[in-house]
């Protein structure tokens, strides 16, 4: 690497490794977290309990919210699991990427153990991303689908002049409401 250029954009390029590491890492725990708390609204709603159907929890509190603006919470609960699922591979496509260089580095320099280090690094950062994006685009799209239910029991709530809903807080699930 003679030119200038070349060597400060190599360069440059190196600094982003931790980093990137550190938000994959992030990622993955996040990815779990995500896990976790709906595993936990899974059963909370395959028994029926309140705490399960978030939306009808937030039109209990404010029985004036629309429809669009239901929609607006759940697409806002929705996001940070949404930017996961799809910066995840992103970060570790970065992340495999960056070790590459010195791996072919010090593959030219008969380096055979900084070659495996760097390659193991590249390789096990998209391990983790892969895994963080896959569990979060899991749990995005079921808890989509039961936002989507819960609004349209919500609407069905309304009736057809969009009038106020009245949750009766004694009812075990939402969904009593609607039959």
């Amino acid at each position: 690497m003679n030119n200038p250029i070349e060597s400060l954009m190599y360069d440059v390029g190196q600094l982003f490794l931790i980093p990137v590491l550190l938000a994959i890492a992030v990622l993955f725990l996040y990815a779990f977290y995500a896990l976790g708390g709906f595993a936990l609204q899974a059963l909370q709603r395959r028994n029926g309990k309140a705490l399960g159907f978030e939306l009808f929890a937030v039109r209990r509190s404010d029985p004036a919210l629309s429809i669009a603006e239901l929609e607006a919470v759940a697409v806002r609960r929705l996001e940070f699991a949404r930017i996961a699922t799809r910066v995840a591979p992103m970060l570790g496509l970065v992340a495999t990427m960056i070790p590459m260089g010195p791996a072919l580095k010090s593959l030219a320099d008969g380096q055979l153990a900084d070659v495996s280090r760097n390659l193991m690094v590249a390789f096990s950062s998209v391990i983790l991303a892969l895994i963080a994006a896959s569990i979060t685009y899991w749990v995005v799209n079921v808890r989509r689908r039961w936002y989507a239910q819960d609004l349209a029991a919500i609407e069905k709530e309304m009736g057809p002049a969009g009038g106020s809903v009245h949750l009766d807080p004694t009812l075990a699930s939402p969904t009593e409401a609607v039959q």
